[in-house]
């Protein structure tokens, strides 16, 4: 039960507003199960809506009436293919930021202070009446002095007070859910309010949205085909972006397509090579490419627009990407299957029936019927019949690829994405695999095992001194006694193969060959790195085969 006495007085009755909503909507089992109830004192007396509507139906209902932060969290969710059914999925992916627009008597001050002076007086033409207007912001159409055409977008009046104390009161049911059951606990809660949190600061301040459209517009500055708007840095600030106005169409409208005389093939072809090589070669990449965000201009361009989610790609997600598409080219599951195994929370999970599942898979996407994003929500789906949460950030990636896939193919039926991204695929798995590459990533293991090689002996005597002195608590569960030895051997285990790797490339690589002194015609390089092997070989071999 949440233990509402700790809810700080200035939530408690936002905290009252959500429990009203959710009973009225009939989630009446949820509302108890956070143990919201005792804050209403007849919740049967509280009127029930859309009672005829399936659960997931009534849940989106209730998501729209509790404002932005819960649709926000709601449209993560929607992208969860893994930890969700395709019930519930589809629902959420109808949720939508639309609300009726703030009137220009209350947005004209706040944008009066972030300007220093009258719309009016900065700007040659200005229309009070906003062209869109959504749950985080409205949008204004001006004209600067020069001719240019610009947008103004204004974040709403005190929305980030009602957001930070809506993160506030998720972070409560969050870790209600994390320790109510294993099954909500598979959904990672706690991790997916600070997700959320990040996401909805980051949307919510407007200068770290210009730096975001610079970041991305700045791997195609040789790409006149690609567009993305200028920022007009003196009126820019937290609550106000102005930018170039982008006089695009909507790139899956054929109809206003042929009237301006754009191709849609070429359209098609440009938007998804911008789309790969975001993900592939740049490593940031716009999440959320639906049809109102990528724009066909005249000329065959096209133009990227509102930039307030974006994604990043570390390096060692780009190459479990690259093993994900690189086995729906090939048909080889090692790779997924020893990933899936890692993302797996479940202690005796079979590696068997995830390589079947996998295997399965993959023989239903071969190439020559591949789509990628049915591809990626099987993979999800895959995922979550095996009980495997994908990290946040791969979930975050697949959307974006999926909802590109879905725009573009719209634009073009017979768009290929796969003949497409195979070449950038092949050459980015090439370049992992090079002898440079592989030579960077050694020396890397060989620092990191040497600053570990420092700290081992600090860490047990520190281990042994609390030891001595009665100060290390003990507490889990028996059955999971046989899991902590499982992950203690194959850390070490891990940990032998790592140096027996670091060693054998140092060792062999032909670059060290050329250099330092000769013993019986072998380098000392060479004589070390061999040694080093033996060493690592033989305590791989202590530990694989030493009495049980």
């Amino acid at each position: 039960m949440l233990e509402t006495a700790f809810v700080a007085a200035r939530d408690r009755a936002r905290l009252t507003e959500v429990a009203g909503i959710l009973i009225s909507f009939g989630l009446d089992g949820l509302v108890a199960q956070l143990g919201l109830h005792t804050l209403l004192p007849n919740p049967k007396q509280v009127e029930r809506t859309h009672k005829n509507k399936s659960v997931p139906e009534r849940l989106r209902h209730a998501i729209e009436a509790l404002g932005p932060t819960y649709v926000k969290l709601g449209q993560i969710l929607a992208t969860r293919h893994d930890l969700l059914g395709p019930e519930w999925t589809s629902e959420l992916e109808k949720l939508h930021n639309h609300v009726a627009p703030v009137p220009w008597d209350d947005m004209e001050p706040q944008l009066i202070e972030d300007l220093g002076a009258s719309p009016y007086d900065v700007f040659a033409e200005f229309c009070p009446e906003p062209i869109a207007a959504a749950s985080i912001a409205q949008i204004y159409k001006a004209t600067l002095n020069t001719g240019q055409d610009v947008v103004l977008k204004v974040r709403r009046p005190q929305l980030r007070s009602k957001i930070e104390a809506d993160l506030r009161l998720l972070g409560h049911l969050a870790s209600l859910l994390e320790q109510a059951s294993p099954d909500w606990a598979r959904f990672k809660p706690e991790s997916m309010v600070t997700y959320l949190g990040s996401a909805m600061r980051d949307e919510l301040d407007f200068v770290r949205e210009a730096h975001n459209c610079e970041q991305l517009a700045a791997g195609f500055e040789a790409n006149p085909y690609i567009v993305f708007p200028r920022i007009y840095w003196p009126w820019t600030s937290e609550r106000l972006l102005v930018q170039d106005f982008i006089p695009g169409v909507n790139a899956t409208r054929r109809d206003a397509l042929a009237q301006a005389n754009i191709d849609p093939k070429v359209i098609a072809q440009r938007g998804t090579l911008a789309v790969l090589q975001m993900i592939f070669q740049d490593g940031v990449f716009h999440a959320d490419p639906h049809p109102g965000n990528l724009l066909a201009l005249s000329g065959n361009q096209v133009g990227f627009i509102d930039f307030g989610l974006v994604g990043h790609v570390s390096a060692r997600r780009k190459i479990q990407l690259l093993a994900i598409f690189q086995a729906l080219l090939d048909g080889h599951s090692d790779r997924v299957t020893g990933m899936l195994l890692a993302w797996s929370a479940q202690y005796d999970a079979d590696p068997n029936h995830i390589d079947m599942a996998v295997e399965r898979f993959l023989a239903q996407h071969s190439v020559g019927r591949l789509r990628i994003s049915q591809a990626l929500m099987d993979f999800m789906e895959l995922a979550r019949q095996q009980k495997i949460t994908l990290p946040a950030d791969l979930s975050l990636l697949f959307k974006a690829l999926m909802t590109a896939d879905g725009v573009l193919t719209q634009v073009d039926p017979q768009l290929d994405v796969v003949r497409l991204a195979e070449p950038m695929v092949r050459e980015q798995i090439q370049a992992y695999y090079s002898i440079n590459a592989v030579q960077e990533r050694a020396k890397h293991v060989t620092a990191e095992l040497y600053e570990l090689s420092d700290e081992i002996p600090n860490t047990i005597r520190l281990l042994l001194h609390r030891l001595r002195h009665g100060r290390v608590g003990v507490d889990m569960e028996l059955r999971q006694l046989d899991r902590l030895v499982q992950i203690f051997e194959l850390s070490a285990i891990r940990l032998c193969m790592a140096l027996v790797t670091a060693a054998f490339v140092l060792g062999l690589a032909p670059r060290l060959f050329e250099y330092g002194p000769v013993i019986a015609g072998i380098p000392l390089f060479a004589w070390f790195g061999l040694a080093a092997t033996a060493a690592g070989c033989g305590l791989l071999a202590f530990w694989l085969f030493k009495p049980k």
